[in-house]
């Protein structure tokens, strides 16, 4: 089975829902995609990129200590070791090498956690080009850090104040400025979200993660692991571990949404909440209300905190292949601090949704073997976090 099919469907999902507008720019970063991506040339200079400069391959990590303390074993792929901080910068080298040779001259981005945005700014800087960042107002607040991090960059960070002031805003804002300045600019989408060619694109950087993963585990126990497990906002990191698994019927695979406040209350489980819709170009699960208006998301992690999911995760719960659960706020605080105590290792909030799951999963899978995408470090969490503590008190 090939994913996606030649109009980007993943089964009944994906897709190009857009406006004649964007046709042509859609159809420009396809072909060109498509054509580039057979270049030995374009494949030269981006495993340069990924290896020199952003530092793959990220190691297969033990966890002896959490593994001790569930009775399982867990092994972290630690893409918090990569440059940037995160799993992003895999997707921002290979678009921005794309652009590249695409002739572009300015690249635009939506970020929600700003990983993806400081990943983009990053190559920016080395690759030269001109670089504006859209990223809800709500999180700039939360994520100050790394709004000052893309500033010293070079990257101008243009606040998004409509409708929750958080990341699907920022994705709206972004395809209204690439609509009108297409011949400059490419436009860098950080998930696998959006209209086709995006799902594919991203996932095809990101697939690095299991590509390496797959590898790695098979020298270090020589066997697959029996559970994939990892967090799912959009779905980029996710898809970059599970996909090269695809075929390996036998490992199964876990996606960890966040249920925020619950599941009967303000969340972002669009694969468990969501009703099928169309959401910024893609046929999708999106949390809706009875009229089909788009919901507010809400996690405390903001790079959860989109009420879509990419196509392929949909696709993937309609035919079993991947099974998705849900981690409430408090639970995910409580998988960062397990991960920082008891291996020195602090998380992202994001990834420390699935860090948490795998309690909940021990006590029926001892022994068992679960291989964990760590997506990104926590330094750009810890306000979040002690902010949390303190309403708590």
């Amino acid at each position: 089975m090939k994913l996606p099919d030649k109009r980007g469907y993943f089964g009944n999902f994906g897709g190009k829902y857009i406006p004649e507008t964007l046709s042509l720019c859609l159809k420009e970063v396809e072909d060109s995609y498509r054509k580039i991506k057979k270049s030995s040339r374009f494949r030269k200079e981006l495993n340069h990129y990924l290896s020199r400069y952003a530092g793959r391959p990220t190691p297969l990590y033990y966890a002896r200590n959490l593994s001790d303390y569930l009775g399982i074993k867990v092994f972290l792929k630690r893409e918090d070791l990569l440059h940037t901080g995160a799993h992003k910068i895999n997707n921002a080298l290979g678009q921005a090498v794309l652009a590249k040779f695409m002739g572009k001259k300015r690249i635009i981005a939506e970020t929600g956690a700003g990983q993806h945005g400081v990943a983009v700014a990053t190559v920016c800087s080395l690759l030269g080009f001109k670089c504006d960042v859209f990223m809800g107002e709500e999180d700039i607040r939360r994520q100050r850090m790394n709004v000052f991090r893309m500033k010293v960059l070079g990257a101008k960070v243009i606040p998004v104040r409509s409708g929750s002031r958080t990341l699907k805003d920022a994705c709206s804002e972004a395809f209204r400025d690439w609509v009108t300045n297409v011949s400059s600019t490419y436009y860098l989408i950080g998930s696998v979200i959006g209209p086709h060619p995006y799902p594919l694109i991203v996932r095809d950087f990101q697939a690095v993660i299991g590509k390496e993963s797959r590898s790695q585990i098979l020298k270090e126990t020589s066997k697959l692991p029996d559970y994939l497990v990892a967090c799912v906002g959009g779905g980029s990191n996710s898809l970059g571990l599970f996909y090269p698994f695809f075929k390996d019927k036998k490992v199964k695979f876990i996606g960890v949404e966040a249920s925020g406040l619950g599941l009967n209350s303000y969340n972002a489980a669009s694969l468990l909440r969501g009703k099928l819709g169309v959401f910024q170009g893609t046929r999708t699960f999106v949390l809706q209300d009875k009229f089909g208006q788009i919901q507010n998301a809400h996690s405390l992690a903001p790079g959860l905190d989109y009420p879509g999911v990419g196509p392929e995760h949909a696709f993937y719960k309609t035919i079993g292949r991947a099974r998705y659960v849900a981690v409430n706020d408090k639970e995910a605080v409580e998988g960062f601090d397990m991960l920082s105590r008891k291996e020195g290792i602090i998380p992202a909030l994001e990834t420390s949704h699935a860090i948490y799951y795998l309690k909940r999963m021990a006590p029926k899978n001892k022994n068992k073997v679960f291989l964990v995408c760590l997506s990104g470090r926590g330094d750009k969490d810890l306000d979040i976090v002690r902010n949390f503590k303190k309403s708590k008190k």
